[in-house]
């Protein structure tokens, strides 16, 4: 008997174990809003990010397929809002969309991922949009300065996206190096800004960045094989936290 019952425990704690990795597949970080709501952001891959709000599934930047990470959006709820930055493929993938979509997700992209997709709400640098009572979205600039790379992400075609949750101000940087513009943004609570060259930024322009907007809390993603295990210790003050974004 006494061995039987070990064996049961064994199975459960096993059972247990396996089911808690399925669980956390992804990493989680969860933060409150200004009236104490939850937010959950889950890191999926590279520039896909996952942000559950109070039963509400928002996508940013959805894509099933990235080197050789898959993400399985079957097996996720269908989103409530989705968001594109731009057309290239680790932004941009029609399949994603369609698995996420149903007839009540709204899709929020800029002009050129509309076209492309053949739907869509479409936001321009400077739009603002009103989502719900409590859940605001505006699109900010996002694109190469530097002379050699202005060819990846021209002035005025792409978006990034301040969203603002129930007053928990979120900037979404899209692909973009640390530009004039990020003058502008303020009072950012958490911030996903990318580095990965040649398109986006590097480590100093990553840290500029974050000293510019002065996000509570950033998170460097899109960053590929760029090492961003330093960057923290440039930034006192703002709380860096590296997740799988690569």
């Amino acid at each position: 008997m006494k061995k039987i019952i070990t064996s049961i425990l064994a199975l459960l704690v096993l059972t247990t174990a396996c089911g808690q990795q399925k669980n956390d597949t992804y990493e989680v970080d969860a933060f409150k809003t200004k009236s104490g709501k939850m937010v959950k952001f889950h890191a999926l891959v590279h520039s896909s990010i996952r942000i559950e709000y109070e039963g509400q599934e928002i996508e940013i930047d959805p894509v099933t397929k990235l080197g050789n990470k898959t993400i399985d959006y079957a097996a996720m709820p269908k989103a409530d809002y989705l968001f594109v930055t731009h057309e290239h493929g680790d932004h941009f993938d029609k399949e994603a969309i369609k698995i996420l979509s149903d007839g009540e997700t709204q899709l929020i992209m800029n002009a050129r991922c509309a076209e492309m997709y053949g739907a869509g709400k479409t936001m321009k640098n400077g739009d603002k949009m009103q989502l719900a009572d409590d859940f605001t979205v505006e699109a900010v600039p996002a694109y190469n300065k530097t002379e050699a790379r202005t060819q990846f992400h021209p002035k005025g075609r792409d978006n990034g996206y301040i969203l603002t949750i129930d007053g928990l101000r979120i900037y979404i940087a899209g692909d973009t190096e640390d530009i004039p513009e990020m003058e502008t943004i303020k009072d950012i609570d958490i911030a996903f800004l990318p580095c990965n060259q040649p398109y986006t930024m590097t480590p100093e322009q990553l840290v500029n960045a974050a000293k510019t907007i002065k996000p509570k809390v950033m998170f460097p993603y899109h960053y590929g094989q760029t090492d961003v295990s330093k960057v923290a210790a440039e930034l006192p003050g703002i709380d860096v936290r590296i997740r799988h974004y690569e």
